[in-house]
């Protein structure tokens, strides 16, 4: 660990822009939490908000850097990309991207496909960090606009859910959200908005998706009985199993 702790970039200002159009500033605004304004539901256990738990104690920039490189492992794809996760919260997650060579187009603004990207690693996540373990998340679709070019500095994505959102999808088994993400190049003297982005993502219980991975029927009466056994049943019951095996 102590070898990921080198060269740590300086803290990246996290501010979201005071105009945004008003479908994304009622989806943002509302929902970051502060210590007079705390969550009040508790994170899901999953492979993410552990690690969250272990790295909580840590500086933040050290603890930012531990994430992404962790989560870039997750999804080697965005790890070569060089986004970094600078916040990640079950309510809110900031990611940026350097504005460098390898992610420009041929303009030198960063590509389409990297702010692309940057969104969907930012509404991605932030799903993810809500999702029960039993469950997998994929992208269904997603809407953008880009009506000026990210030319200058650094890029950040801002995605937020409000305790409502996160409680509706601990609470559904199987459905889709759309969460939206703002991206603002920070060291732009732009007047205009932040380019928005809005990304629909669906989750399905992981039962589900393996049945379909083998052409089999998914029973949603035998998963539902399955997420309602004790774990002292199921152990009991995999002894049972084990034990008929070895006869």
């Amino acid at each position: 660990m102590s070898g990921l702790l080198n060269k740590l970039p300086s803290k990246l200002s996290t501010k979201i822009p005071a105009k945004l159009p008003e479908k994304i500033s009622d989806a943002l605004t509302p929902q970051a939490n502060t210590p007079s304004n705390p969550s009040s539901l508790k994170p899901v256990n999953n492979q993410f908000t552990k690690l969250l738990s272990i790295t909580k104690y840590l500086p933040t920039a050290a603890r930012s850097t531990i994430l992404s490189k962790a989560f870039g492992k997750v999804v080697p794809y965005v790890g070569t990309t060089g986004v970094y996760y600078e916040t990640v919260e079950p309510n809110q997650v900031v990611v940026s991207l350097n504005n460098n060579k390898p992610v420009q187009n041929h303009i030198g603004s960063i590509h389409a496909v990297a702010v692309t990207l940057l969104a969907e690693t930012a509404t991605g996540f932030i799903l993810g960090l809500n999702l029960p373990s039993d469950r997998v998340l994929l992208i269904k679709s997603y809407s953008v606009n880009f009506y000026r070019p990210l030319k200058k500095g650094q890029v950040a994505a801002v995605a937020t859910l409000s305790d409502e959102q996160r409680s509706d999808i601990l609470d559904t088994p199987k459905g889709e959200m759309v969460i939206p993400c703002i991206i603002n190049d920070r060291e732009s003297d732009s007047v205009r908005d932040p380019i928005t982005v809005e990304m629909t993502w669906a989750w399905i219980p992981k039962a589900e998706l393996e049945a379909r991975r083998q052409g089999k029927p998914f029973d949603k009466a035998t998963d539902a009985d399955n997420d309602n056994k004790t774990e002292t049943e199921a152990e009991a019951e995999a002894e049972n199993l084990s034990s008929t095996d070895n006869k």
